[in-house]
């Protein structure tokens, strides 16, 4: 994954990432994702930074579908599969972070 260069939609202010904000959270290198949406935010500095989301691995590592032993949810007209405490979307030729 590697940094976009926009800043997320909201401020350390109207919105603190943590332990109890709602939102999930995944190890990043060496900070902590916040899922935000269909996207990721992590704190730099004073403010929020919009991380890709994809996934950790690729549709040729391992492909999801019926019989990949992921749970698999319907979502706004695709399906998600949930994969360690997160779920994936295929996109192109790559998974989303949903």
């Amino acid at each position: 994954m590697s940094i976009a260069e926009t800043h997320a939609e909201h401020t350390v202010d109207e919105h603190a990432h943590g332990d109890d904000c709602g939102h999930q959270k995944i190890e990043h290198g060496d900070h902590v994702d916040y899922v935000h949406g269909t996207h990721h935010h992590a704190l730099h500095g004073d403010h929020y930074d919009e991380h890709e989301s994809k996934a950790e691995h690729t549709v040729d590592e391992h492909a999801h579908g019926d019989d990949c032993g992921h749970e698999k949810v319907e979502h706004d007209g695709h399906a998600d599969y949930v994969h360690d405490g997160h779920r994936h979307a295929l996109h192109a030729d790559h998974y989303d972070e949903h």
